[in-house]
Parts: structure tokens; C-alpha cells; sequence
């Protein structure tokens, strides 16, 4: 846990010392290593993880819920977007894709092992895989295509854009249909190796972003909550979390269906990093998604700090 804490201080100061240092060189950089990541890392992280994925009816329950939780939370935040804060598409997107991106695998992976125990763990990778990934490939990439100021003016170029600029999503397809012959367990194991690079990248840019956004031209911290940041990091890490507890009381009523514990915990999980790839691509508030990352991992990483410091 303090490995993790320690990663994200030191590439999130990183991208701050870069940003002030180069300026907009470091803007353009992580511009170019999202670019690497979409086109590159994340379409063989994704085919060789899920290749191998194996579900359980008890399971599968509970991701079942999960699914139904975030289809709620997202419609909350794209009415209360719209309607109470007025905002346009590409702020309306920035919200949706905070909310319903979630990190649940480098921080939620390591939160389960800390503060549930090693074997919490492959349930929590099951939610990873089965729940998050999709939720980035399809939902996520699918509403900066629809909200995006970069994704065509056109309702067939919004859609051309979403299956053009969404190499991982044609991974995770080929990765459902193909026999687990087809991904080794060696490139399955270097898969899940090969996603640790995720987190400097992510905080990198999130480093970058904060110190560009400031008025002055210096950092300001914490980062500004405004009202669509506050709205974000509520539903993120309040509503959605309630959510899934009532989902999975309901569902746990028949005898024999119990919700893995490590499910509780990913569903509480601050909002993604990813959501910075998806408003890189499609032309999403940037100001927004950086501002919500960055306060509600610094609340959930509080958080769970004061709790692994009473156990």
C-alpha cells in the first residue's frame, strides 16, 4: 500500500515538474504516450488478460449488479450535468467518464490485498477484467465519441470514430471468441506484468494536466472543486458504492448467493485514470476529469490509509 501511495506521489510530481519545466512539449508528450498506450500497450493488455478469465455463477451475480449499479450512477450524472449544471457535451462527457470509470486495478488491486487479504484478490481481478475493461472499451470510449469535441460533427462520424480510435475494444472482442489456446499463460502473466506501466503514465499526465489548468501558471493544491468536479467525485465514490450495497443485499436474499467481499471495496474505487486516455482521444474536458482523479484518490487513498492504520 505504501508502495502504490509512493508511485503516485512521485509520477504525479513527476508530471508537475514537467509541465512547469517544458510547458506545452509536456503537454504534447503525454499526448503521444496515450497514443501508445491506445494503440499499442492497452490492445495486448486487453487480449491476453480476458483470453483467460474464467467465471462462476456466484460470481457472476454480483457482477451483474455491479453492471446494473453503474448504468444507474452514470444516468444520474449525465441528468445532473445537464439539467442542474447546465453544462455542454464535452463537460457533460467529463463527468459520465469519471463516474463510471473506475480504478479498480491499480488501486483496487492493491486495496483488496492490503485491507481484505491475498485471497480477496481474484475476485477483485475479476471485477477488473469483467466489469472495468468493458466499461472503458465500450461505455467509456462510447460516450466520448457521442460528446466529444474531437470526434466528428456527424452521427456516422461519431460512430466511425469510436470503432477507429478503440483498438483495445476489437482486443477485448477477438479475446471473448477465441479459445484460451490462443493466449499462452506466459503472455497472459506478461499481460498483467505489462499493466503496471499504466500507472506512471496515468499519473504522469494527471501531474501535467493539474499544473497546466492553474490560472497563474503555477500549481495549485488541491486542485479547484467546482461544481462538476464535486458532482464526480460524489457519485464516484458516495452514490455508487451505496448502490451496489442495496444491489447486492437484494440479490444476496435467495439461499447460497453471497457477494464477495472484494467487490464491496472495488465498487468504492476513485475514478479511473483511463478517463484521462478517453478525454485525451474524443476532446473531453480535460480540466474536469484531471480535477475529479486527483480528489477522490486522495480521498478513497486517505481513506484507506486511516483504515490499514486501525486494523
Amino acid at each position: 500500500m505504501i508502495g502504490v501511495v509512493a508511485a503516485i506521489v512521485a509520477f504525479g510530481a513527476a508530471g508537475v515538474w514537467a509541465e512547469r519545466r517544458h510547458g506545452q512539449r509536456a503537454v504534447a508528450l503525454t499526448g503521444r504516450m496515450f497514443d501508445v498506450l491506445l494503440y499499442g500497450l492497452l490492445p495486448f493488455i486487453t487480449f491476453f488478460a480476458v483470453a483467460r478469465l474464467e467465471l462462476t455463477a456466484g460470481i457472476g451475480i454480483g457482477l451483474l449488479v455491479a453492471y446494473a449499479e453503474l448504468a444507474v450512477v452514470g444516468g444520474l450524472a449525465y441528468v445532473a450535468s445537464r439539467r442542474l449544471l447546465g453544462l455542454d457535451d464535452a463537460s457533460t462527457g467529463a463527468v459520465v467518464v469519471t463516474v463510471v470509470l473506475a480504478n479498480t486495478g491499480f488501486l483496487g488491486l492493491p486495496l483488496n490485498a492490503v485491507l481484505l487479504g491475498s485471497d480477496d484478490v481474484p475476485e477483485a481481478i475479476t471485477w477488473d477484467l469483467s466489469v472495468s475493461l468493458p466499461m472503458l472499451f465500450v461505455v467509456g470510449f462510447g460516450i466520448g465519441a457521442a460528446l466529444g469535441t474531437k470526434a466528428g460533427e456527424s452521427g456516422s462520424e461519431r460512430a466511425r470514430s469510436f470503432v477507429m480510435r478503440n483498438p483495445p475494444l476489437l482486443a477485448l472482442v477477438a479475446a471473448l471468441v477465441v479459445p484460451d489456446a490462443a493466449a499462452p499463460e506466459v503472455l497472459s502473466d506478461a499481460a498483467k506484468l505489462a499493466a503496471i506501466a499504466l500507472l506512471p503514465v496515468g499519473f504522469f499526465a494527471l501531474g501535467v494536466h493539474l499544473c497546466q489548468e492553474a490560472e497563474d501558471g503555477s500549481l495549485r493544491l488541491p486542485p479547484p472543486v467546482t461544481p462538476p468536479v464535486a458532482l464526480a467525485v460524489g457519485l464516484r465514490i458516495l452514490v455508487a458504492p451505496a448502490l451496489f450495497a442495496a444491489g447486492a443485499a437484494l440479490a444476496s436474499i435467495p439461499d447460497g448467493v453471497v457477494i464477495p467481499d472484494a467487490y464491496y471495496l472495488q465498487a468504492a474505487m476513485p475514478c479511473g485514470i483511463n478517463a484521462l486516455v478517453v478525454a485525451h482521444v474524443y476532446g473531453l474536458d480535460l480540466r474536469i476529469v484531471a480535477g475529479a482523479v486527483a480528489w477522490a484518490t486522495a480521498l478513497v487513498v486517505g481513506g484507506a490509509l486511516a483504515v490499514a492504520a486501525l486494523a
